[in-house]
């Protein structure tokens, strides 16, 4: 029997997947959550053999999330879920030790097999997802790319610094760089014609 927790703000899909995977599979649902931050907590307290995680959720989305869960359970077993595979988003997924990925108009059959995959220590990538993650055309570093994403979330540079342990003149460098790529006049231009191009 493999052990789940669900996160995913979609309800119904959320329920759906409660209710479908159980008669897919040898599959136990331990708990589920709605957004990042309950998907951190249910995990935490858990402890689930595979985290079944939407990648884009309000407030903590699920990469905040995973990095946070592997700073206590490095070795949690993730699926992640996504509509988009976005490039940059797909190889900082597979930086934090991301196992599975999943489109999320698999059918639960599908899903519920590739929890079994992952479980026995294999990793899964769909090929719909894997073959929208090859085109990767984003000229940003991933510490531009970190700081443009803290900027999008309306930290200022000083926030930034503090929370990149990075020193500030350090930040404006990245952020000039990325503005000088985008070819943007401001870091939230950049941080917003970032975010269109999927690269964030």
């Amino acid at each position: 029997m493999t052990t789940v927790v669900l996160a995913d703000d979609e309800v119904l899909l959320r329920k759906a997947l409660a209710a479908l995977l159980p008669l897919e599979g040898e599959i136990t649902v331990l708990a589920e959550a709605e957004n990042g931050e309950t998907a951190v907590e249910a995990t935490l307290r858990h402890q689930p053999d595979v985290l079944v995680i939407d990648l884009e959720m309000p407030g903590v989305d699920g990469l905040g999330a995973v990095a946070r869960i592997r700073r206590t359970r490095p070795g949690q077993v993730i699926l992640m879920l996504t509509r988009h595979a976005k490039p940059g988003v797909l190889r900082r997924a597979l930086k934090l030790g991301v196992q599975g990925f999943v489109s999320k108009s698999a059918e639960p059959a599908h899903i519920a097999t590739v929890i079994a995959t992952l479980h026995d220590g294999k990793r899964w990538i769909d090929p719909d997802v894997s073959a929208l993650a090859l085109v990767d055309d984003c000229p940003l570093t991933d510490r531009e790319i970190d700081v443009l994403r803290a900027t999008r979330d309306g930290y200022s540079v000083a926030d930034i610094a503090t929370r990149l342990h990075l020193a500030q003149g350090t930040v404006r460098n990245y952020l000039s760089n990325a503005m000088q790529k985008t070819q943007t006049q401001t870091r939230h231009e950049a941080a917003r014609y970032a975010r269109e191009h999927d690269w964030l």
